[in-house]
Parts: C-alpha cells; sequence; structure tokens
C-alpha cells in the first residue's frame, strides 16, 4: 500500500493514498465523508447535476481500499451519505454490495452533521466512537487529544512549476487527525481557512493524497500557494 507513517496520541498510524487511515496493529481502517448519494440529492434539491456513477466510483475505491488492507474493522468517520433520504434510499444493488463488504468485518458508522439519524446498515450506529485510545467523532473537537474526524474535507492549494495545484490531504498533529473526504464529488476546505485554526492552533502537517503521499507543514503550503 501506498503510505506515510504517522502517530496520534500513542496509536502508530499510517495515512494512505486513497485517504483512507490505517491502523495496522488493530486492523482498523477509518473513512470520512463518503457522501454517498450525492448527485441523487443534488437532483432531488434542484441543485445541479453531478455524474450519476458518484455513488459506485465511490464505492469501488472503499472496496479496494478494504480489500488491500485485510481490515477486520472499518470505521465510517461521519457523513457516510449525503442526507437520511439518501441513506434510507439506497439502491438495491448498493445495499446489496454494502452487505456483501461488510461479511466477516466490522462495520462502525459515526453519525455526521448531514447524516445523524440511524440507517438500516449492516455494522453499528454511534454518535462517537472510542477504540484502543482514540476516539472517532465526525466533528473535531478544539483541544482535544487522541482524536481522528473529518467534516472539513481538507484540501492543499500549492504552486508547482508556475501552476496551482489542489490536493485532498490529511492534517495532524501528535494528538489529532483530520481526514481527507474519500466520496468522489465532495470538494474541500482550503487547509488556510480559519476554520482550521481553531482545531490547530499551532503548525501542523498536510499529507497530500495521491500516488506519492507528501508531508509539509501547513504553513509551508501557504507560503508555497501565495
Amino acid at each position: 500500500m501506498n503510505t506515510c507513517p504517522l502517530s496520534v496520541g500513542s496509536a502508530s498510524l499510517a495515512a494512505l493514498g486513497s485517504g483512507a487511515l490505517w491502523w495496522p496493529s488493530e486492523s482498523l481502517l477509518a473513512v470520512a465523508d463518503l457522501h454517498l448519494g450525492r448527485s441523487e440529492r443534488q437532483a432531488r434539491l434542484g441543485a445541479g447535476l453531478l455524474p450519476p456513477y458518484e455513488t459506485e466510483d465511490t464505492l469501488n475505491r472503499l472496496e479496494d481500499v478494504i480489500t488491500t488492507s485485510a481490515a477486520r474493522t472499518i470505521v465510517f468517520v461521519g457523513d457516510s451519505f449525503d442526507d437520511l433520504t439518501a441513506a434510507e434510499e439506497l439502491a438495491d444493488t448498493i445495499g446489496e454490495r454494502l452487505l456483501r463488504l461488510a461479511s466477516g468485518r466490522r462495520f462502525v458508522w459515526v453519525a455526521g452533521n448531514h447524516d445523524p439519524g440511524p440507517v438500516d446498515l449492516p455494522g453499528s450506529n454511534m454518535s462517537a466512537y472510542r477504540h484502543g485510545g482514540l476516539m472517532f467523532r465526525h466533528i473535531a473537537k478544539p483541544g482535544a487529544e487522541g482524536e481522528v474526524s473529518g467534516h472539513y474535507h481538507p484540501k492543499a492549494r500549492f504552486r508547482l512549476k508556475g501552476q496551482f495545484i489542489s490536493r485532498p490531504c490529511f492534517l495532524t498533529d501528535d494528538q489529532r487527525i483530520v481526514l481527507p473526504a474519500f466520496g468522489t464529488y465532495t470538494g474541500g476546505l482550503d487547509i488556510q481557512n480559519p476554520a482550521f485554526d481553531r482545531v490547530f492552533p499551532d503548525d501542523c502537517q498536510a499529507i497530500l493524497t495521491g500516488r506519492r503521499l507528501v508531508k509539509i507543514s501547513r504553513a509551508r503550503i501557504g507560503d508555497t500557494a501565495s
């Protein structure tokens, strides 16, 4: 797997190029912000059209990283669905695929602001999930320690050879990590946005996703993008 080692609290973790977080000693994989059903919700609300294959594409990438890692526990760190209607009206083929993926594994669905209620899917539904010294919750709490969260869809924007490039990224220090959005067409929030100052009052590291993971300080990326 394409990995970048990191630590949060006492846990030795690895950022994956796909945007998933891997905890080898626990055989645990965490992903955030799949936003399954986004194209359906956009159309339902008259908010514009997205390619209708986004859910299938997200699940293709999810299945690939689950198979490659052989994870026994998968934690979905909130906003797995674009809203509760999208979760409750999943196509039969999508529901059946999730059932197959869950077979022999533990699925933990953490509630997000888009999907705050229970869903009829395999696994456990929780407001937050604590495991082995780490707390998995959707929205980061300032000052929290040993925390894994999502919600913000962090993206790094920087200049390379005279061109601006934007890539989803992890943001982390030694006590917390914010995961990038895993879903296709989820968009992102630039990591220089002041919203991240509340989570990381001091400098932190950005780990850029993709075929080659790149680790660089948030402050340096700000200088590169200016």
